[in-house]
């Protein structure tokens, strides 16, 4: 932050108006500028009252010479610089406490006492973002027995999108609570991103998966988000069915997402992500690492013995590095672990 030079500023004489007007004036046209501020020989006062406006210093017009003008101006550049500096740490332990409370909504402790399946999760910000974006996940066991996950995107990045992401996913587990599943649940999560979105270009991606009881089957719902991955005991690693997918929510008023039931088999590893972790570069060139580049490397990581956290972790490490550095998009990654004799 610039202090610049410092500005002289002479308190008004004239008692019937404010006599620290002109230092006044100073300050709003030059606020990045240290200030220094005149008065007569008799009148400290006005001149800590300068100070307490706002200038760095005072100085009586009749002890001014060029030895003391010089030091002076030094000593209030120097003031200006640690003031200024103050703020921008006040203001990012600020932001820090914002960005701790946005992540303690987008990104929540999972509900899923009583249920066997194990959950891992990260999120890794984009290039040069302090803040979260909007990419935002969660998952709960109903008292059905039934395990419902989700993970979605809102366009954009910045404080407006990841609060939208936060309301997006308390609607979610609320509604999922209350019992909507589906084409429903999707359909009522619309209606709130259309009133709570800041302007009519704004959507947001969303991928559901409710797991039965038994662990062996579940429902997949789409909304322009790509299909998780599944990883099924002495089988590959493959992508779910995507092809019966619904378009992103907020962009058709009347859109419909059919839920299409798929069989999960007796253990498996199913994996969930933004776009973040496919959309990444390989190398210097154009090419992007996609679905099937993304698929093929969790098959290689797979068969080196990774699962769980540390699935996760190589998978995030691993896009970031073909990228040749951070990514310029968020990504949030999630991984549900079913073992041998976990359903009923």
């Amino acid at each position: 932050a610039a202090t610049g030079p410092a500005a002289l500023a002479a308190p008004e004489a004239d008692a019937d108006v404010d006599e620290l007007a002109a230092l006044k004036h100073v300050l709003r046209l030059a606020p990045r500028h240290a200030v220094l501020a005149l008065t007569a020989n008799d009148d400290s006062e006005l001149g800590a009252e300068a100070v307490r406006v706002g200038a760095q210093d005072y100085l009586l017009r009749d002890e001014l010479d060029e030895r003391i003008l010089s030091r002076a101006i030094r000593y209030a550049v120097e003031r200006k610089r640690a003031d200024v500096a103050q703020r921008q740490l006040t203001e990012s332990r600020l932001r820090a406490q914002e960005n701790a409370r946005l992540e303690r909504g987008l990104l929540p402790t999972p509900l899923l006492d009583g249920s066997p399946l194990r959950f891992a999760a990260r999120y890794r910000p984009g290039r040069s973002r302090a803040l979260l974006g909007g990419d935002f996940y969660d998952t709960v066991r109903t008292p059905d027995g039934s395990v419902h996950v989700m993970i979605g995107d809102v366009c954009g990045h910045g404080p407006d999108e990841a609060a939208l992401g936060v309301e997006l996913r308390i609607a979610w587990r609320a509604l999922t609570f209350a019992g909507l599943c589906g084409d429903e649940l999707l359909s009522t999560l619309q209606k709130v991103l259309e009133h709570e979105r800041a302007d009519d270009e704004i959507f947001a991606t969303l991928c559901t998966v409710d797991i039965a009881p038994d662990g062996r089957r579940a429902g997949l719902c789409l909304a322009g988000h790509p299909s998780p991955l599944i990883a099924r005991e002495g089988r590959l690693a493959e992508l779910l069915p995507y092809e019966d997918g619904g378009p992103a929510l907020g962009l058709l008023p009347r859109a419909r997402w059919p839920r299409r039931q798929v069989e999960l088999g007796g253990k498996w590893s199913l994996m969930l992500y933004t776009d973040g972790l496919i959309e990444g570069r390989i190398g210097q060139g154009k090419e992007r690492l996609g679905q099937e580049g993304m698929v093929e490397m969790v098959r290689r990581q797979i068969a080196s013995g990774l699962q769980g956290d540390e699935l996760l972790e190589a998978a995030v490490n691993e896009v970031r590095d073909l990228n040749g550095g951070d990514l310029t998009d968020d990504v949030a990654v999630l991984l549900l672990d079913r073992a041998p004799g976990g359903g009923r």
